[in-house]
């Protein structure tokens, strides 16, 4: 089941605010059934829930730039209370959590600290009950001022982390880069082992990195940013200069067959388990291709109108939800459909869905594969009725080979 995958762009919508569950991170999803068989009938079992941001307000506004620093940061609710807040800040590929409290009365979240950072991007995580006891869940992103004539660049994967073997680093800077080559130039991945690694740039604002073929289990990777005073643009520079280190783990490729309906799950290369999956309907099928998990989250919620499917469906706690690109395909949960439709049909909205219960349940297929995963890890689709994704939704890259990888480097 997937959240749109690319029919997002098809209907002409931009991906808006997706809620998450319990505090933890997320980003626009959902899928489901279509409306014509299995699955239907999904608003008869939850109602039409308020929508998310009336019972959650967050200030400054989801998707706001260049916030000023002495913008208030709350999170507040008409009435009913916050369950949980949690407010993470984002600079130089360092994540922090944001220290704040919620009111005594359960109306208000503040952070402790009144001023925001500069040239930061802060992630906000929200769970309220209603005056009805209904729970709603919001996730909210917004970015900070960047002084005049500097730019930054966000840099993922995080800094210390353990990444699967088909992790690509990726740069987004803060504003459009004019001179690519002066800026490539300043950032340089190494590898131990050592590992040729290559840049491509997607357009002018984002820099992605990767060797010719996955990453060996235990290589030690630094991206080295020396970004500070480099002119990116006329009279704009850059404003870092430090290093990033992450390893790689284990080698997870896993293999959907959309056609079979099935899931391969190999560990360095030995099956673990083949599982049974539900894949995109005939009207919305699953992009096939190479895509790399960049986000997990225990419980999210799936809203159709964020990404231009109308009313279709609003699944407010979809569980083991994995993201595969940015567009909003994810491989998740599914626990209203008819146990006997995983290996049988394919009914999402491009989505790969794996049987999973009410709230996830550790020893289902969707637990199971949610707890051996990691950020990193390969998720490849074929035999869907359907294009290869694009090599710069999510962190499409590897569809590209070797040859056309390195031809989108600036620096001839």
């Amino acid at each position: 089941m997937r959240h749109v995958h690319g029919r997002a762009r098809r209907a002409g919508a931009a991906l808006a605010a997706v809620l998450t569950w319990a505090g933890l991170l997320a980003g626009a999803a959902g899928c489901t059934s279509d409306g014509d068989g299995i699955g239907s009938g999904i608003g008869g079992v939850f109602g039409k829930p308020p929508a998310a941001e009336d019972v959650i307000r967050i200030t400054p506004d989801d998707g706001s730039e260049a916030v000023r620093p002495e913008k208030k940061l709350s999170v507040r609710v008409p009435g009913g209370r916050l369950e949980s807040v949690r407010v993470v800040k984002s600079q130089d590929a360092h994540r922090t959590p944001v220290p704040g409290r919620i009111s005594e009365d359960g109306l208000r979240w503040e952070p402790d600290d009144e001023r925001l950072a500069l040239a930061a991007k802060y992630t906000v995580d929200a769970v309220a009950l209603d005056g009805h006891g209904r729970r709603s869940a919001r996730h909210a992103t917004f970015t900070t001022y960047v002084p005049d004539e500097r730019f930054i660049g966000y840099v993922a994967p995080e800094n210390r982390s353990v990444v699967g073997t088909g992790m690509i680093v990726s740069l987004e800077f803060s504003r459009e880069i004019a001179d690519r080559a002066a800026v490539e130039r300043a950032v340089t991945v190494t590898a131990k082992p050592a590992t040729e690694v290559r840049p491509h740039w997607f357009g002018k604002d984002r820099l992605d990195f990767r060797p010719e073929k996955y990453w060996k289990p235990g290589t030690e990777v630094t991206v080295d940013l020396r970004l500070r005073d480099v002119e990116g643009a006329p009279g704009v520079y850059g404003l870092q200069h430090k290093k990033i280190t992450f390893t790689v783990g284990r080698s997870q490729v896993s293999r959907v067959d959309a056609a079979e309906r099935t899931m391969e799950v190999r560990r360095d290369g030995t099956l673990l388990t083949t599982v049974p999956i539900t894949a995109g309907a005939p009207k919305t099928p699953t992009y096939n291709g190479k895509m790399v998990i960049t986000e997990m989250l225990d419980v999210t919620r799936m809203n159709s109108r964020t990404v231009g499917f109308g009313g279709e469906y609003d699944i407010p706690d979809v569980p083991h939800a994995i993201r595969l690109t940015t567009s909003g395909t994810f491989l998740h949960g599914n626990y209203w459909a008819p146990a006997d439709t995983f290996g049988r049909a394919n009914v999402s909205h491009g989505c790969v869905g794996l049987r999973d219960v009410k709230g996830g349940g550790a020893d289902t297929p969707a637990g199971w594969f949610f707890d051996r995963s990691l950020i990193g890890d390969v998720v490849e689709v074929v035999h869907s009725k359907d294009r290869t994704v694009a090599a710069d939704n999510g962190l499409g890259g590897w569809n590209m080979n070797w040859k056309e990888w390195k031809a989108g480097s600036a620096v001839k």
